[in-house]
């Protein structure tokens, strides 16, 4: 395949009525589309239409792949939901990621665009599913997935080892995180590092929900119970948002990037070593395993005596590469047999008459001196 493309998009807020299907069919043939999404790919030829003004238009979630290394995330959601401010700490020497505000939404846009065609390409099907939890995420106001971003800033050594980290933890690392990491070949290690320390935004529940949610002014409770009623798909996330610890967050104690990038380097090493470890207990069980074959076999061999000598005569009477070199192995192991019960020399002598009974096939006679000279 020379070249593949895959494009997905997937309606969250509005389903995709008939008028929209058919606009949407207008510009691909052969897309799979309904009621939610927009499937297709292409191994010659382009997408006639803009991402960018599909997911305006109708959608909240797009995923593109192509083989030869670019990969692009887009989620579209309401300007209320994300204050840009937030992300100045996370976008620092980060050239991959746009915000950009159209009407009442947000349009976040995380692409890259590699030179090196992708070694561990797969067909793109699956990936928006693992990744669409995010978009839940930035409405219940959790930055986590950007913290990911200022990763790669850090694995690129962009930023000074005295910059604090914008998050002082995002575990426990949620499959969607994990997705992205992955998606995007952000440094395991690093991502590691970061997930080893808890998030302290995560919304409270029980008792503590039931506290914060009755401190809430009257007309803010109002308002989220009557976006509710009116079917806001969005009141959930706008509630949780409301009560994520802010304070909780500003409190802890943050990282640097030269801590978390000397503890990736050491995790990176201990892995290193776990992982060469693992091959030599391998390697040993593999050279145990052909120890105990090459035992039974010569066991065997022993037990047979003369017969073996006879096995020597009828593969060299077929006369061919490949059953003088059977030939060859065959008395390779019984000169080691020889050695082990002190009867060389009977060996040598059988060896010898094997040499002038066949002294007329120089090929056979090239294995035979190699085992004379072993």
């Amino acid at each position: 395949m020379s070249e593949y493309q895959y494009y997905e998009f997937v309606a969250v807020d509005r389903p995709l009525g008939e008028a929209d299907q058919a606009a949407l069919r207008a510009l691909s043939s052969r897309a799979r589309i309904t009621g939610t999404s927009f499937t297709n790919y292409y191994e010659w030829g382009d997408f006639k239409g803009d991402p960018v003004a599909l997911m305006q238009r109708w959608f909240n979630l797009h995923l593109y792949l192509a083989n030869w290394g670019t990969r692009r995330l887009m989620m579209r959601l309401p300007a209320r939901s994300l204050d840009p401010a937030r992300l100045e700490p996370f976008l620092q020497e980060v050239d991959w990621v746009d915000v950009e505000t159209f009407g009442e939404d947000f349009l976040v846009d995380f692409l890259q665009e590699d030179e090196e065609p992708d070694a561990d390409f797969d067909d793109g099907s699956g990936w928006l599913a693992a990744l669409a939890p995010l978009r839940a995420d930035l409405l219940s106001g959790y930055l986590r997935v950007f913290y990911l971003v200022w990763l790669s800033a850090v694995a690129q050594g962009l930023l000074p080892d005295e910059t604090p980290e914008p998050l002082p933890g995002i575990g426990p690392l949620s499959g969607a995180l994990d997705a992205f990491a992955a998606f995007f070949g952000i440094d395991a290690d690093l991502v590691a590092v970061a997930a080893e320390r808890d998030a302290v935004d995560r919304p409270p529940s029980g008792d503590a929900a039931r506290m914060q949610v009755a401190a809430l002014p009257e007309e803010e409770k109002t308002d989220l119970l009557v976006r509710l009623v009116e079917g806001d798909p969005h009141a959930g996330c706008a509630l949780r948002a409301r009560l994520r610890d802010d304070d909780a967050g500003a409190a802890a104690v943050r990282r640097t990037v030269g801590e978390l990038r000397r503890r990736a380097q050491a995790r990176a090493e201990e892995r290193a070593r776990a992982a060469a470890e693992r091959r030599a207990a391998e390697q040993r069980r593999q050279a145990e395993a052909a120890e105990r074959a090459r035992r039974a076999r010569l066991d065997a061999l022993r037990q047979r005596g003369a017969s073996a000598w006879r096995d020597v005569e009828a593969e060299i009477a077929r006369r061919n590469a490949a059953a003088y070199d059977r030939a060859a192995t065959l008395l390779a192991d019984l000169k080691t047999v020889a050695a082990e019960d002190g009867t060389l020399d009977a060996y040598a002598r059988r060896l010898e008459d094997l040499r002038a009974r066949h002294a007329r096939k120089p090929k056979l006679l090239a294995r035979l001196d190699r085992l004379r000279a072993g």
